[in-house]
């Protein structure tokens, strides 16, 4: 790797917690109709301005011990957490790629980063961050393998067909949704940018991450019903992100 590429690469890495903090803004404000870019960031208790050193990342939540600096309420371990993940994503696509193909992996993962919080916590897939996926994907194939273009073309479609197809027939079955629109649109967005050929490692990464986690959660207690909520959105974008890390499983 050259010395350009270098720099691009620690750039990258050097601004992921900035760029996290943002997405944790964006995880807290954005389902709730809050707005996002509007308005300086405030305590969500005593709504009191913070200061330059409570936006630093990590570093500023750690000197506040995780509280307020004006009324010690908690701070939510949300922040540190997808701060630090961020930082990760950047790290992990600069050991596998450069260049735009760099630069198009963390908008990538960092999409996927604030999906996951989002769809975690209040099981949601907001379509302002879905659907951009679906061209997002569709030009970076074009610039860097324009001759898979259809293919990923045909991934985005096929992607949306089958979930709405699987849903169909478990509310046939259950006579309810098993699964919202808001997947359906981020597998699009997935076969958008690994193609049809990388959609069943997908959801089979996808799937295979979220019955771990279940059961992780049975064996400490939570229990485990049928009916459980689960994000699964979450779980689908780490089998996105590893499918485009490291190509398909087959």
């Amino acid at each position: 790797m050259d010395t350009h590429l270098n720099v691009m690469s620690f750039w990258f890495v050097l601004i992921a917690p900035f760029v996290g903090s943002f997405l944790g803004l964006v995880a807290v404000r954005l389902p709730g109709g809050q707005p996002v870019v509007a308005g300086r960031s405030k305590c969500p208790s005593c709504h009191v301005t913070l200061r330059i050193l409570d936006l630093i990342p990590v570093v500023g939540w750690l000197v506040l011990r995780g509280r307020c600096h004006a009324c010690a309420a908690r701070i939510s371990r949300l922040y540190p957490a997808i701060e630090l993940a961020a930082l990760a994503v950047a790290a992990w696509a600069a050991t596998q790629t450069s260049g735009v193909v760099l630069a198009a992996s963390c908008f990538l993962g960092w999409a996927l980063l604030v999906l996951a919080a989002i769809d975690l916590e209040h099981f949601l897939l907001p379509d302002i961050l879905t659907l951009p996926l679906i061209p997002a994907g569709l030009a970076v194939t074009f610039v860097v393998n324009q001759g898979a273009t259809t293919n990923h073309l045909i991934g985005a479609v096929v992607g949306f067909a089958v979930l709405i197809a699987v849903n169909a027939a478990y509310r046939q079955v259950r006579g309810h949704d098993g699964l919202g629109l808001g997947d359906a649109k981020l597998f699009a967005g997935a076969g958008a940018w690994v193609g049809w050929t990388g959609l069943p490692s997908v959801m089979l990464l996808g799937a295979a991450s979220a019955l771990l986690v279940a059961l992780i959660g049975a064996i400490r207690g939570k229990g485990l019903a049928a009916d459980q909520k689960i994000g699964f959105g979450a779980y689908l974008g780490l089998g996105l992100w590893i499918v485009w890390m490291h190509g398909p499983l087959i």
